[in-house]
């Protein structure tokens, strides 16, 4: 009889400490989840699980760009939809140093994604550099067709006015 009640306390000590340590994984996740850099998050009704979320994203090169970027999360399926929105506004100061970084090419470069499916869709964010006007392109693009289309989305933080002004006229006059 103690060899049972002994087995029943270590069944009982086993089972509460993976319930602690379930406990302790969820609350950790619900802490990360309230670090998010989500700034708006709008229903899109009373009978459907779809959200528009909004989320800033600062530049990872040029910090004195921010991106607002909305996009639908759809809770219950397997595949968010593939419509968003960007908009970049200078909320810092754009130095050289930063923009003697950037990739220059006509591709540009990715700054940012975001799986939006189960199934390969992405949300991305490229930063390219338009030499001839002195302005960085922001666009945002899904990377997987929907209703015939790539959906995609276009903002412009023009340097106009910034440390790197002087900087972006040297380089139209090495060219």
């Amino acid at each position: 009889m103690i060899k049972s009640v002994n087995k029943g306390n270590k069944l009982f000590r086993l089972i509460k400490s993976r319930f602690l340590m379930t406990g302790a994984g969820l609350a950790l996740l619900l802490t990360l989840g309230a670090c998010s850099d989500d700034v708006g998050k709008v229903s899109l009704g009373l009978f459907t699980t779809k959200d528009v979320v909004i989320k800033a994203k600062q530049d990872p090169i040029i910090s004195g760009v921010t991106c607002h970027i909305s996009h639908i999360e759809a809770d219950l399926d397997f595949s968010d939809p593939s419509d968003m929105s960007i908009a970049c506004r200078q909320t810092g100061e754009i130095t050289v140093e930063a923009l003697a970084k950037i990739d220059r090419s006509k591709n540009g470069e990715v700054i940012f994604k975001e799986s939006k499916s189960i199934l390969l869709k992405n949300l991305k964010v490229r930063r390219i550099y338009d030499a001839e006007n002195k302005t960085l392109i922001y666009l945002s693009y899904s990377t997987k067709e929907s209703s015939g289309s790539h959906h995609h989305s276009l903002s412009t933080v023009p340097l106009y006015k910034t440390q790197a002004w002087q900087w972006a006229l040297a380089q139209n006059n090495k060219n």
